[in-house]
């Protein structure tokens, strides 16, 4: 009997060798920024929140048996910057005034827009009416919603006053579907509400996690670059009114547009935090009704409305956002103090509403400067 030799069995492994097996490695990920750490932490060193940490599986990619090259399958190929032809007009205008300009001009073929604002605040109207206008003037376009059905979308289309002729609605999560139904169907303008729904089957991480909703977006990135397809991504945003998932979401899409308002009252501004097409000075200033988003052309007067200037205190001030001039008000108000002096207040004003800060000023100081 001659010991230390192994027995030939294929269930087994030889003898001073390894079974090594490639399998998902777990890591954890912030939900707020996307940084990575191999164990859990209380506390993101990169953004400071706390608990953010959720464990995520990344799946490895399996080594090619063969030494050969990975071969691209893109039919892009190199060419003089002096041959490249675009003009204005290859833009998609708008018949909104407010989110032309904000835009640049208007929808520029295979652009990936992200939309960010809080819930409620209108971002799914307000892309519903742009989607209803692309499909009556250019052609049809494919709205897709990972969060209500399709009944739900017909029923907001009803109240807009969308009949939704060339508007196709299609209510999908898996990315999948959605990249085949948007290269089937090619549509002139597709809306992906919300990228935080949407996933992809070789992910392992839940749908809105880091790793979804990169891997997501870049799939969209390319998608829209390739075919010329415009899509629009409404974001979610997080507590602190960044948008939620990870940085790199707003490095991948080439504008960045926040929908702005108070919930209880009924104008909204449209901002642009980058935009590769244009400026990102101009705003937007829309009425939430009934019927939908209405431009508001001259903000001024909507802000000014129904306020008395004759009483003691009240400004008028002239502030520039971008090339729009606008006639914000302020006021400050004086009231008798136990101290020395007396009490001014005046309102920190960036828009239609204030809000109020105290001093105390000196009984010396003129009652004027206090205005």
């Amino acid at each position: 009997m001659v010991m230390g030799e192994c027995e030939d069995d294929q269930s087994e492994p030889r003898c001073g060798k390894a079974s090594v097996k490639s399998g998902p490695r777990t890591i954890f990920a912030c939900q707020e920024c996307g940084n990575q750490s191999s164990k859990w932490v209380g506390r993101c060193p990169e953004c400071g929140n706390w608990n953010t940490y959720v464990e995520e599986q990344v799946r490895a990619e399996p080594a090619s048996r063969s030494s050969a090259r990975r071969v691209s399958i893109s039919t892009a190929q190199p060419m003089p910057l002096a041959q490249v032809r675009f003009t204005q007009a290859n833009r998609l205008r708008l018949a909104m005034r407010e989110l032309n300009q904000v835009l640049g001009g208007g929808i520029v073929p295979g652009s990936l827009v992200l939309v960010g604002g809080d819930p409620g605040i209108g971002k799914s109207t307000l892309l519903l009416q742009l989607a209803s206008e692309v499909a009556g003037s250019y052609g049809p376009v494919l709205y897709v919603s990972g969060e209500e059905s399709v009944q739900q979308l017909k029923l907001r289309a009803q109240r807009l006053g969308i009949d939704g002729d060339r508007l196709m609605v299609l209510a999908e999560n898996d990315l999948d579907g959605i990249i085949e139904h948007l290269e089937k169907a090619r549509p002139m303008m597709a809306v992906i509400d919300s990228i935080q729904t949407v996933f992809m089957g070789g992910v392992t991480s839940a749908p809105g996690s880091v790793s979804q909703v990169r891997e997501c977006a870049g799939r969209l990135m390319l998608l829209a670059k390739s075919s010329h397809i415009p899509i629009f991504l409404v974001g979610h945003v997080n507590k602190e009114g960044a948008i939620a998932g990870p940085r790199v979401l707003e490095h991948i899409v080439d504008t960045v547009l926040y929908l702005e308002g108070e919930r209880h009252h009924s104008f909204r501004i449209l901002r642009s935090q980058k935009n590769r097409f244009g400026s990102t000075d101009e705003i937007g200033v829309f009425e939430m009704r009934d019927s939908g988003m209405h431009e508001v052309s001259d903000p001024s007067r909507a802000f000014l409305q129904d306020r008395s200037l004759s009483e003691v205190g009240n400004v008028v001030h002239v502030a520039l956002e971008g090339s729009r001039p606008l006639l914000v008000e302020l006021q400050s108000l004086t009231t008798a103090s136990t101290s020395t002096g007396s009490t001014c207040w005046w309102p920190c004003s960036s828009g239609e509403h204030t809000s109020i800060s105290a001093v105390t000023t000196s009984s010396s100081m003129p009652r004027a400067a206090c205005a």
